[in-house]
C-alpha cells in the first residue's frame, strides 16, 4: 500500500469547510467521493486541519493510503478530471513515505486575511475579501498585534465549539501589510504559527479591525487577551477573506 501526498486549491464559498459533515458539501466529502469512483475501492482522505464554511485554500494537504500504486502525476490528471465541474484543484500529487501524516507532521502553518477597501459593492472580488467601507489605520493594527506573538492563553480569541485540549498556543508571526491598487487599498493579515485555536484567526482579525477603526486603543488588545473572556472578543470577522496559504513540514 502506497501514500500519496495532495496539495490542494479550493474556493470554499458553497461548502461547508473542509471536513465532513452529515449535511452538506464539503472538499473532503468532494475528493473522497471522487477518489472512490475513480479508484473503485474504499478511500479515507487525512487533511492537514479544518476550514470552516466559506475559507479559501491555496494550499491545503492531505495524504490517502491506495492499494494500487500510481504514477503520480496520473492521478492528479485523473482526480483533476473528475473535479473539473468543481471549484477544487489538485495542484501535486507526489508519493510520500509511510510515517508522513498530513496533519500530525506538520510544523507550520500559514493563514492570510484579506481585507478590500472601498466605497462601491464588490462584483469581480466578491466572496474574496472582507468588505470595509471606512479606512483602517494599519500602524494601529500592527501595534495592537505585536501583543499577541508569542506563547499566550488565546481563550478570548476562540470559538466556543473549539475542541483543542488547552487555550495555549504560541504565535510566531503577524505581518500586516497595506497595498494601493487603482485607489483601492487592500490589507493582507499574515498569521504564522504551529496551529491555531478554531476561529482564532478570524478572531484576532475582527478585533483588530476595530482598533484599525479607532474603537479601540492598541493596548485594548492586550487587556482583553489578558482577560481569558471571549465575550471580550470583537466580533469575529467574516470567512470569505481567510486563505489557507502554507504548510511546512
Amino acid at each position: 500500500m502506497a501514500r500519496y501526498q495532495l496539495i490542494i486549491e479550493y474556493i470554499g464559498t458553497n461548502f461547508r469547510g473542509w471536513q465532513i459533515q452529515k449535511k452538506g458539501s464539503t472538499i473532503q466529502g468532494l475528493i473522497q467521493e471522487n477518489l472512490t469512483k475513480l479508484l473503485k475501492e474504499k478511500i479515507i482522505l487525512n487533511g492537514s486541519g479544518r476550514t470552516d464554511t466559506g475559507v479559501h485554500a491555496y494550499y491545503q494537504i492531505a495524504h490517502v493510503d491506495l492499494e494500487k500504486d500510481w504514477i503520480p502525476a496520473k492521478l492528479e490528471g485523473a482526480l483533476n478530471f473528475f473535479l473539473k465541474k468543481i471549484p477544487i484543484s489538485i495542484l501535486e500529487v507526489k508519493e510520500v513515505d509511510n510515517n508522513f501524516h498530513a496533519r500530525f507532521s506538520a510544523t507550520s502553518r500559514i493563514y492570510e486575511y484579506k481585507i478590500l477597501i472601498r466605497q462601491a459593492p464588490l462584483v469581480l472580488q466578491k466572496n474574496r475579501y472582507w468588505h470595509i467601507w471606512r479606512n483602517l489605520e494599519i500602524e494601529q493594527m500592527i501595534e495592537a498585534s505585536n501583543f499577541l506573538v508569542g506563547t499566550h492563553d488565546f481563550t478570548t480569541f476562540r470559538s466556543s465549539i473549539c475542541q483543542s485540549s488547552s487555550p495555549v498556543k504560541t504565535i510566531d508571526q503577524i505581518c500586516i501589510k497595506e497595498e494601493i491598487i487603482d485607489d483601492e487599498k487592500i490589507i493582507k493579515f499574515h498569521f504564522q504559527a504551529r496551529s491555531f485555536l478554531h476561529n482564532q484567526v478570524r478572531s484576532i482579525v475582527g478585533s483588530l479591525e476595530k482598533v484599525g477603526s479607532k474603537k479601540w486603543f492598541p493596548d485594548y488588545i492586550k487587556t482583553i487577551l489578558d482577560k481569558k473572556d471571549r465575550k471580550k472578543c470583537g466580533p469575529i470577522a467574516p470567512p470569505e477573506g481567510l486563505y489557507l496559504k502554507k504548510i511546512f513540514y
